[in-house]
């Protein structure tokens, strides 16, 4: 007697996973020092991408930007590709050079305060 062999498949399932699942399980969870550090970095990555953007969207260079800024071409490169060393009063001469609206909102435990 000859083995048939069966023409029926089977189905595999696979698992699907969000996000935010995916970050959980290989960064760590929201709270975790490792997590907000992921967190900090991809904000900063962000905003340097927002910098790079606006800069681009006005026809400047980076060395026109740092002239009006009152910085070195090297740190408009360096803020466009991270903006975690930048302080805060050079992103805000950056962003007011650029002609941008610049809005904070900061969060402490339950009270909101937004500034604009």
């Amino acid at each position: 007697m000859k083995n048939k062999k069966s023409n029926h498949t089977a189905t595999k399932v696979i698992k699907t996973y969000s996000l935010a699942e995916m970050k959980d399980k290989y960064i760590g969870k929201i709270g975790t020092t490792d997590r907000d550090e992921y967190e900090y970095e991809l904000r900063m990555d962000v905003l340097g991408k927002m910098i790079k953007t606006a800069r681009q969207e006005r026809h400047l260079t980076q060395e026109e930007l740092g002239k009006l800024v009152g910085v070195q071409k090297a740190q408009i490169s360096k803020l466009e590709s991270s903006a975690n060393s930048a302080t805060i009063d050079t992103i805000l001469k950056v962003f007011k050079a650029l002609k941008a609206e610049i809005n904070f909102n900061v969060k402490l435990e339950d009270n909101f305060v937004k500034l604009t």
